[in-house]
């Protein structure tokens, strides 16, 4: 007889504090409005992420195309060129030496001296990425790949016209804005580069197998 009372009771109870119906609909639609509103800010700091990412990439910037062109030319030829002198572990090797040492030079000539610009010259995009990192070592791998002594000064030759007329599509292109520096100065450095530094480096790594 109590536990009848008592569930009677408890049905009363609950009867009497029902929760209003607009009330229920008012916190879903604030649950609705919060979860929509958490939606379109996270979308905001994609989109301006993203935005940030473009224009640090400088993807607008004059002429990037001849860089990009280039690299990707350059490095189609070096993974189907008949691997001759150069193995894989060699050109792995290649091109990390080759693109540090072309960083350096590009913090030295284009930062610390202001001898020349690339892109918009604020920050550091794609098309400079490409000209410093993929460019002089795709080049380097494929002179040293079909290097030999007897045709040296011949090949120094070849890849140092190569490399003028390189640098000068980058800058007739408007990609390149000299600043200090001429294209004739970059005679004797490529030179420099072809006879005597890459014929040194290749002496270095020969002995590296490729099993």
């Amino acid at each position: 007889m109590q536990k009848h009372y008592r569930n009677k009771k408890r049905e009363q109870i609950n009867n009497t504090i029902t929760v209003p119906r607009s009330f229920k609909w008012g916190f879903f639609n604030f649950y609705v409005y919060k979860m929509n509103n958490c939606k379109l800010n996270y979308s905001k700091k994609v989109v301006i992420v993203l935005s940030k990412i473009i224009e640090n990439l400088d993807i607008h910037a004059k002429g990037i195309w001849v860089p990009i062109v280039w690299a990707v030319l350059l490095l189609i030829m070096v993974l189907f060129m008949p691997k001759e002198k150069m193995n894989g572990l060699q050109i792995y090797c290649t091109y990390g030496v080759i693109s540090a040492i072309t960083w350096i030079a590009n913090s030295v000539f284009a930062i610390y001296l202001d001898w020349v610009d690339f892109g918009r010259g604020e920050s550091t995009g794609i098309g400079e990425l490409l000209t410093y990192a993929l460019i002089p070592s795709s080049l380097a791998i494929w002179f040293l790949n079909k290097l030999h002594r007897d045709k040296r000064m011949k090949r120094t030759l070849l890849f140092a016209l190569l490399s003028l007329f390189i640098e000068w599509t980058c800058h007739i292109s408007g990609f390149m804005e000299y600043k200090g520096w001429n294209l004739l100065y970059s005679i004797p450095v490529y030179i420099i580069i072809y006879y005597f530094f890459l014929p040194f480096h290749y002496r270095l790594i020969k002995d590296i197998s490729g099993s």
